[in-house]
């Protein structure tokens, strides 16, 4: 069991470097990401963020703003070398994005292209998350309450609240 205390929130490199830091490794994670064909490049850092050490984890890629539809995607994660249970738990993530934005848009799954999670440094985060959960045999994860923030931000769609519609549709129980 893992558990994730969000008490300031949550991102995939502060996921995928805890995970690390509770002993997934790195060699193996790098290996398996670099099956994605991404063309991106993984290193970890050990930092010091008031006062805590914590491991950072970065994804340095030269693609910018590519868009991606699900279909695209999975098949990234199917043709890769994750380990199946990161596989199958990354497709369901993504899969999941996915209704959320069509529900958000008023589209099909299939006509959803992804902006921000579309791009090299989401899909490494989230297919990272999944293979350090599998590295470590984690079969259940349990997480605080997220505190997601206010105010707005700037997105492909222009300004939008905090948290973004798709983000709020998830979050509901």
């Amino acid at each position: 069991i893992a558990h994730f205390d969000a008490f300031s929130g949550v991102s995939g490199d502060m996921t995928v470097g805890a995970l690390l830091d509770a002993g997934a490794d790195f060699a193996e994670l790098s290996a398996a990401l670099e099956s994605l064909g991404t063309g991106a490049r993984f290193r970890v850092e050990k930092v010091k963020r008031r006062g805590i050490a914590a491991s950072k984890f970065y994804v340095d890629f030269e693609e910018h703003n590519k868009h991606r539809h699900l279909a695209e995607i999975l098949q990234m994660i199917g043709a890769s070398c994750l380990p199946d249970a990161a596989k199958a738990n990354a497709s369901k993530v993504f899969e999941r994005l996915g209704e959320a934005e069509a529900c958000v848009h008023g589209v099909t799954i299939q006509k959803v292209h992804f902006h921000e999670v579309g791009a090299v440094d989401s899909i490494s985060d989230i297919a990272g998350a999944c293979t350090a959960l599998a590295l470590l045999g984690v079969e259940r994860v349990t997480c605080s309450a997220v505190n997601t923030g206010s105010g707005t931000v700037n997105t492909e769609h222009g300004e939008l609240p905090v948290p973004a519609p798709a983000t709020a549709k998830l979050l509901e129980a």
